[in-house]
């Protein structure tokens, strides 16, 4: 499971943003699918996958240990927890249109994800840890997702920010 629901999770961004954006009225902007990337990456690789990660470290903790390559350990409960509050967060400014939360929740995403996935790839360099859960594609959607997060909140700031009443 480790190594699909990354996978999974970006098949259903491209999915669903392209259906959203097919269904936009002409003309259709560049803005309008940036909006739907934002708002299906909240939902999918942050939100439905905070969750998972969230059910794993709490409820699974020894598959989800083994998954990255490490010992059990009690501090998964924590990861677990901020898995949680990180998952419903995604969620939420998936279909709260306040930049402002959205903005927050990429920089939460930014010291979190892009944080674990330097520390996979130093894992990797260090012990050659290729586990699926720190060399898979977990490891990619790790950095990846922030990084687009940020993309998206600065190509949508402006017209955003000049919505708001």
């Amino acid at each position: 499971m480790v190594f699909w629901v990354p996978l999974i999770a970006y098949a259903a961004v491209i999915l669903l943003t392209a259906l959203s954006f097919a269904r936009q009225p002409a003309p259709r902007r560049l803005i309008d699918l940036a909006r739907a990337l934002l708002r299906y990456i909240n939902l999918f690789p942050v939100g439905l996958m905070g969750l998972w990660g969230a059910l794993g470290h709490i409820v699974f903790p020894a598959q989800a240990a083994a998954a990255i390559g490490w010992a059990t350990s009690p501090f998964q409960t924590e990861v677990g927890l901020a898995n949680l509050g990180m998952g419903l967060a995604g969620v939420i400014a998936a279909f709260w249109r306040d930049w402002g939360f959205r903005a927050a929740v990429a920089v939460m995403m930014a010291g979190f994800l892009g944080g674990a996935g330097i520390n996979h790839m130093v894992e990797i360099a260090k012990t050659g840890n290729l586990a699926a859960g720190n060399a898979g594609p977990i490891l990619y959607t790790d950095l990846l997702t922030p990084l687009l997060l940020v993309i998206l909140l600065a190509l949508t700031y402006r017209s955003d920010r000049a919505a708001r009443p």
